[in-house]
């Protein structure tokens, strides 16, 4: 690398210092300033290999500076650094521009590993774009390529190096508003499917009365990714980043702990909406008693049901964020969204925080909301220990098993896994 020049451009004086120093010693030469503007110029005026540029940046948005970055100096290889990071953030860092994204604090050899592997990642590409266009060539056909979606192999490199480090971490205060946003987004889904459902069945019948109704919940998880936010089943992902000792087990879990906590309160807030909004007394309270039904439906599951039902949703979830991630349009993330999330709802499968939704805003509908239709649904069972005992644990479980193994796992044995050594002759 020693003929390599890099451009750092970042407003903490100590970082620039640091970075400076880091790959001095790695061989480059190092332009570092602290004004975007000044960044761009230079950007413009020079070429260099490797460009670190900030997130947050007062008076700019780093996100617009990235993209600059690609239209300036498209051979460049730009590297996004935030002390924020989130999904939705690195996922629009990607598609900005940056080969990959690293998050603040950042220990030399993590930055330098980024460094490398974004490179490689560049290099790659160019030789996919020449093989792509000698083929075009070689065909005398010239189409308006497309805009290319990351591979299977890519997503995994990146929700176990990028994306889980990301997350772990996120300041905790950050951590807990975005888990709070997704909970009630989650809980705006559950609201809508049963608000455009819950006279359906007498007229178009179960099947399609249950596409409608997952149609209608894949708003929840259309909205944390897209918007921002984070999600419990989703971050059961992080698992992958475990395994490629990215991260620590304790880590994942008190992340998990603190999401899901979020989470709740979410939910909760959405069902006290429902509640206090009077919305559930459409339709002479028939919304109301539908609510209820749903509730009664999940709290009367057997342990194992629910629990299967969980390993199936979380499976389709965590499918649908992994499709996502592979997009490089926001269009392109809602089908991948849409179809796996109205699949697991129609279906019948359990999702934890969704349920942090339907069953107390059944319980306080039970409760509080005076309408013969609600009074007239046999609520025997609906209970809060019936809640937490015979529906969110079992489902839960279910969930983590749903996306931790079969999608974390699976893609980390399939992409990952370090290969075995070669036994000695």
């Amino acid at each position: 690398m020693s003929s390599q020049r890099m451009l750092i451009i970042d407003d903490e004086e100590i970082v620039l210092r640091s970075c400076q120093r880091v790959f001095a010693d790695e061989g480059f030469s190092v332009v570092i300033t602290q004004n975007p503007a000044e960044g761009l110029r230079l950007a413009s005026e020079s070429f260099f290999d490797v460009i670190l540029c900030d997130w947050k940046m007062p008076g700019f948005d780093g996100m617009d500076v990235v993209a600059e970055l690609d239209k300036r100096s498209p051979e460049s290889v730009v590297v996004m650094i935030s002390g924020f990071p989130s999904v939705g953030r690195a996922t629009e860092a990607l598609k900005r521009g940056a080969m990959d994204y690293v998050s603040k604090p950042f220990t030399p050899e993590e930055i330098t590993a980024v460094v490398q592997k974004a490179v490689q990642r560049k290099l790659s590409e160019e030789k996919k774009a020449i093989g792509r266009f000698e083929k075009i060539i070689g065909s005398l056909q010239f189409p308006v390529p497309g805009i290319e979606d990351k591979t299977p192999k890519t997503i995994a490199e990146t929700v176990a190096s990028t994306i889980g480090v990301g997350k772990v971490t996120s300041p905790w205060r950050t951590v807990t508003v975005l888990g709070l946003l997704a909970g009630a987004y989650i809980g705006f889904g559950g609201l809508l499917s049963t608000s455009v459902t819950f006279d359906m069945n007498a007229v178009v019948g179960i099947g399609l009365t249950k596409f409608m109704a997952g149609a209608a919940f894949s708003l929840g998880l259309m909205l944390v990714v897209i918007a921002g936010a984070e999600l419990f089943t989703g971050n059961n992902l992080m698992i992958s980043s475990v395994l490629t000792k990215d991260i620590t087990f304790i880590d994942m879990i008190k992340r998990w702990g603190v999401v899901y906590l979020a989470n709740l309160a979410g939910s909760i807030l959405i069902a006290l909406i429902l509640l206090l909004s009077g919305l559930w007394k459409t339709g002479n309270g028939a919304l109301g008693a539908a609510a209820v039904n749903v509730a009664v439906a999940k709290v009367s599951l057997g342990f194992g049901e629910a629990l299967v039902r969980g390993v199936g949703c979380n499976w389709l979830v965590c499918l649908a964020v992994w499709m996502a991630l592979a997009s490089s349009q926001t269009i392109g993330k809602i089908f991948a969204i849409f179809f796996p999330i109205m699949g697991f709802v129609a279906i019948g499968f359990e999702h934890c925080v969704a349920n942090m939704y339907f069953i107390p805003a059944g319980i306080f509908l039970h409760h509080w909301a005076d309408s013969p239709a609600i009074a007239a649904v046999t609520t025997d069972n609906l209970t809060w220990f019936a809640f937490l005992w015979k529906n969110l644990l079992p489902v839960t479980i279910g969930n983590i098993i749903g996306g931790g193994v079969f999608v974390g796992m699976s893609y980390w044995g399939a992409y990952l896994r370090p290969a075995k050594a070669p036994k000695p002759v």
